[in-house]
């Protein structure tokens, strides 16, 4: 158990968090989430010891390791891969190493005897002889195969790296496990096998995730830092988020009766409670979320952007015909041979790990660039509308306020006001709306992307890792409104959330082919670990 008492933290005249008070018990799984900047990472790092607060304490139990998820992923160049596993466990690993430094003492003593049997027990009692058995079982999990647990962490890729460390937290039964961005560069299988490790975990996880899926599988509870304050909520982020939005909505209905308001609540926690994680946490879970009271939900500080696409005509029958594209870069085919139809409606998922074959697909279709053979045509009502992974060229070297910048792409010379219109709905206002083009974040940058392509009006967009460097409040805006365009999408994204609730067909590029199904992403999954 970790106890958090009246923490609290700033930086000059910014206060991320003060009188902090919370309990972190076994067999939960927290979710920590804020906006960006709020100080999720760094409220990490107290709980770990990394940093200290400037007021509080920090109080766990004299006898509990806690474990963190280290995020340098060259720290361990010169060591095996299965060391670096087990040195998740650093008294074990220290224990190791010394004993068997004595053993190789070419003038081994008595006293060398006894010291060696000292550490032999207390070796066994950390269950030190399973040690590397259970690291390559965390290995394999991750998709690390046998054959490169005993070479050096250098001749990894920078993926495999990540899931190194990734075991090297989960290594020998942490009491309290700290996870910073756990499924970043995680391929599906191994979020998949994550998830359920963490569902059956039995001791204290405190996980900070902008997956909203992983969120939802793994967590108990959501401890919610707004305010300079740390809320704790049972269930996972879809009810929090579903929570949140009906505090706002009877803080904005505060006529209304109280009898109407409690009955709402009961409908909504009798809704969440119906489809609980069929994981081990959900009876308890459910249990608790039954006893929540019309007090218990609070509305958030959160802003939520305003995402919404109105195309300006409807799309006609024909959508896009693609007829055996190939592409060759740097010498390396990308593209071979490539040939699909999409019809009108389709919002379709480039999925798998193949990155620059989508890439490449999106930047061909969205005329960007042109392919060494093959053709594709799209249909005489579609108009085009397109968001590339890499935007930087869109705003290097333009000394220019968002207003001038975003008018650039408007079909017609539009009002000032008109263009704030649009900034102003990606959270853009007041005297943000002057910020130089190419001064901007990465988070702004993107929302700027997002204020374009609604201006656009298009019935197709095209939209490449669209939910790269946005918050959590962002992604759900541009998620709902991709949900509600009427019009077609073609898009990468590892979001697992994103591609469930978007996409309605989904292809996936391997090394050797091209796989296309009409269903959703679960369904597709599914459908992949049936055959696997």
């Amino acid at each position: 158990m970790i106890d958090v008492q009246n923490v609290g933290l700033r930086f000059g005249d910014q206060i991320l968090f003060e009188d902090v008070n919370i309990k972190f018990t076994p067999g939960n799984c927290y979710g920590l989430i804020g906006a960006n900047g709020a100080g999720k990472s760094t409220f990490l790092k107290i709980l770990s010891g990394e940093i200290d607060s400037q007021n509080g304490n920090v109080i766990m139990d004299k006898d509990s390791r806690l474990a963190v998820l280290k995020q340098d992923h060259f720290a361990y160049e010169e060591y095996t891969v299965i060391d670096v596993v087990i040195m998740g466990h650093s008294r074990l690993y220290e224990v190791m190493n010394e004993k068997n430094e004595i053993y190789m003492k070419p003038d081994f003593s008595d006293e060398d005897g006894m010291k060696a049997a000292e550490l032999e027990a207390e070796f066994a009692e950390m269950n030190g002889y399973e040690a590397e058995t259970e690291a390559a079982q965390l290995l394999q999990g991750l998709g690390i195969k046998e054959d490169l647990h005993q070479k050096p962490m250098a001749s990894l890729s920078g993926s495999q790296k990540v899931k190194v460390l990734l075991a090297q937290a989960l290594f020998g039964d942490p009491d309290v496990l700290l996870l910073d961005e756990p499924t970043n560069n995680l391929d599906v299988q191994a979020v998949h096998w994550l998830e359920e490790f963490l569902i059956n975990f039995e001791n204290t996880v405190i996980v900070v995730s902008h997956d909203r899926h992983f969120l939802n599988q793994v967590c108990t509870h959501i401890a919610d830092l707004d305010f300079n304050k740390i809320e704790l909520y049972v269930g996972n982020y879809d009810f929090w988020y579903e929570s949140s939005q009906l505090a706002q909505k009877m803080a904005r209905e505060q006529n209304k009766k109280k009898e109407e308001q409690i009955k709402e609540l009961k409908d909504f926690i009798a809704r969440f409670s119906a489809n609980a994680s069929k994981s081990k946490q959900a009876t308890s879970r459910k249990k608790t979320l039954d006893k929540i009271s019309l007090d218990d939900i609070k509305p958030s500080s959160r802003k939520y952007p305003f995402v919404q696409f109105k195309p300006n005509r409807e799309l006609g029958k024909d959508l896009l015909t693609v007829e055996n594209l190939s592409k060759t870069i740097d010498g390396v085919k990308v593209l071979d041979n490539v040939s699909f139809t999409l019809n009108s409606g389709d919002k379709v998922a480039f999925v798998g790990e193949e990155e620059t074959k989508k890439t490449v697909l999106l930047q061909i279709l969205a005329g960007e660039l042109e392919p060494d053979s093959g053709d594709y045509k799209w249909g005489l009502t579609t108009s085009r509308s397109y968001f590339p992974k890499d935007n930087s060229a869109y705003f290097e070297g333009l000394n220019i306020n968002l207003v001038d910048w975003l008018r650039q792409y408007s079909p017609d010379d539009q009002s000032e006001t008109f263009i704030r219109g649009f900034l102003g709905r990606m959270l853009f206002s007041g005297e943000e709306v002057f910020k130089k083009a190419d001064v901007l974040s990465g988070g702004e940058k993107v929302r700027c992307m997002l204020s374009k392509m609604m201006l656009s009006g298009a019935n197709v967009l095209i939209m490449d890792e669209p939910t790269n460097h946005l918050d959590l409040e962002a992604i759900q805006a541009l998620n709902n409104g991709l949900k509600s365009f009427n019009g077609s999408v073609l898009f990468t994204s590892h979001d697992h959330e994103f591609v469930q609730t978007i996409a309605n067909r989904i292809i996936e590029f391997t090394p050797d082919r091209m796989i296309d199904k009409e269903m959703s992403y679960d369904e597709y999954i599914e459908e992949q670990y049936a055959r696997a």
